[in-house]
């Protein structure tokens, strides 16, 4: 799933929190981060918060059901 643009990034952690499986950053390298992880979180999102926005992201999840809960966080930001 790629996420681009996003502004809310406070809500989208918790909707990230609010998963029931892994949610996984895909960086440039292709190595995968879990999200779920606050130490992971700090480090993986550092530099986006210096901008307050994160242009383009790809995420990996493991339920189905994470993808339509994080849809609908991007469609009601």
């Amino acid at each position: 799933m790629k996420i681009m643009n996003l502004t809310n990034v406070e809500g989208f952690l918790k909707t990230i929190n609010g998963c029931k499986g892994s949610v996984e950053l895909v960086t440039k390298e292709g190595d995968r981060l879990n999200l779920k992880s606050e130490l992971t979180k700090y480090v993986a999102l550092t530099s986006f918060f210096t901008e307050a926005r994160i242009p383009e992201m790809e995420l990996v999840l493991s339920e189905p059901d994470d993808a339509l809960k994080l849809v609908n966080f991007i469609q009601g930001a």
